[in-house]
Parts: structure tokens; sequence; C-alpha cells
């Protein structure tokens, strides 16, 4: 099962149009390996013929099964650990100093996949407020895909997923064993408001403010007008001194000077000037 290049020129307009994601040529390989397995699902002998389907799908279900399977959702507990060091050294002791008075902490994971990490990020917020009552907590996580969406709020992992990064003292703490799988406790789950967002169509109104952003390894998959603009609407939404963190191949540089680039041990964040 091959894709014909207007066939594969149509996908990536619908890509494009629908996330913002860029397949530049080349991209073939990917588009065959997403979608045969779609294509066999949705009861199509070629991915010629699912397209066919597409063109006149007036309801949008199929397009939007589309737009999921080339979606990337790699992901997994404490990845890239250098920003969460960060977040738990560095920022968080400084948030709860700013944010005394209110004793409440807002934090978005942007792009989030299947929940592992809003949860990440929920497990160090839950160990450092565990002193201090009376503070709380809201975290919202958003992905384009309604099925990862539903996977965050399950928050059921299998061992594989566990074993990816969760150290064994954080998965008895804050999990559930579930037959073969693993639970995140109700505590945890209610602190992580997840929800269905797409970064380049218009968001739900009163998003924010927020004082941490997680988006990472995100805006690699966009071009440089895509990167301006989600740039300028997450600063918009960061309290003054906010801090986001992108993927380790990311930068704010070249695409939004209002950030200021700040070095945190081996992890970089960008902040809104105060």
């Amino acid at each position: 099962m091959t894709i014909a290049t207007s066939d594969f020129d149509y996908i990536r307009d619908v890509v494009r149009r629908h996330s913002a994601i860029v397949l530049d040529d080349g991209k073939e390989y990917l588009v065959e390996s997403r979608l045969i397995p779609l294509a066999r699902q949705e009861g199509e002998s070629s991915i010629s013929s699912l397209v066919s389907r597409m063109r006149t799908d007036v309801s949008g279900r199929l397009t939007a099964r589309v737009v999921d399977a080339m979606t990337t959702n790699e992901t997994s507990f404490f990845r890239d650990v250098h920003p969460f060091d960060a977040f738990a050294t560095t920022v968080l002791p400084s948030l709860l100093e700013r944010r005394a008075a209110q004793r409440s902490i807002d934090l978005w994971c942007g792009a989030s996949s299947s929940g592992q990490e809003p949860y990440t990020v929920a497990m160090l917020l839950e160990e450092a407020l565990a002193g201090r009552p009376g503070w709380t907590a809201r975290l919202l996580a958003t992905d384009l895909s309604a099925e990862m969406v539903e996977r965050t709020r399950q928050g059921r992992y299998s061992q594989l997923e566990v074993n990816r990064g969760l150290p064994a003292p954080r998965l008895v703490r804050h999990f559930d064993r579930v037959g073969t799988e693993w639970q995140v406790k109700p505590s945890l789950r209610a602190v992580v408001q997840a929800q269905q967002l797409n970064l380049v169509a218009p968001w739900p109104p009163h998003t924010g403010p927020f004082d941490v952003v997680f988006l990472r390894n995100v805006l690699i998959y966009f071009d440089a007008d895509t990167k301006r603009s989600v740039l300028r609407r997450i600063r918009g939404v960061l309290r003054p001194g906010g801090v986001l963190f992108l993927g380790s191949a990311e930068t704010t540089l070249g695409l939004d000077d209002r950030f200021e680039r700040v070095v945190m041990g081996r992890a970089t964040a960008y902040r809104v000037p105060e």
C-alpha cells in the first residue's frame, strides 16, 4: 500500500489546515506508516480509497481521525528530566513565595498527549504542597486528540508505560494497581483538568492566567509564522514573571524577543518580564 502524490498533497494540506503541522516533501513514508493501519480499520484497501472517502465526508469524522493519526503522541513520565528538576528546585520555590497571598498555583501542559507530562508535574506539585495546608493547584492538560484527552482523564497506564521514567517510590505513592494496569490516584486526577484544544484554533475564553506553561516538543512541527503566533498567545496568558518550558530543540529566540531566556541548571526556560 503506497501513497500517490495527489493523495499525499491532499493529506498534508488537510493536516496543516487542521493542526498547523507541516509535512514536508519526503514525509510520504510517515503518512503511509500512520494511515495504512487507519485505512484497514476503516475497511479500505488503500490510502487512495481512504482519501476518496475523506473528500466526501461532510461529517468531518474521518478527517479528524486522519489528523489524529498524523499527530505524534510520544511521551513518558519525567521525559528529558532536566525541566522537571528545574521546575521542582527553582520555579516552584519561587512560586510559593510569589503566590503566598493567593495560596494558589495555575499551570498548563499543552500538547500533553496521554497525560504522562501533566501527571509528572502534578506529582511534583502535590509533594511540594504536602506540608502547606490551604494551598490549591490547578493544572490544565490539553491536546488536539480527543482520544489522548480521554486517556489523560482516565489516568490509566500499562506496566511498560509506568516503567518508562517513573521512579518506583512515586509509583507506589501516586498510583493504584488496577488489574494489569496502574491508575493515578483520585486526589491527583482531581488536580488535572483535561480538555481538547487546538493550539492554532481560537482558544476558549478566559484561558489562563498561568504561572507556568509546559509546551514541549510541539513547536518543531510548525512553520515560523505559526510558532510566533502560538508564542505570542502563550505570552498573553502567562502572568508577569511566568515561566514557559519548551522542548530541548525549541526556543523563543528569533521568534518572540519579549521572553527572557533563563538557564536553570541543565534546563532552559523562558520568562515573561514582570
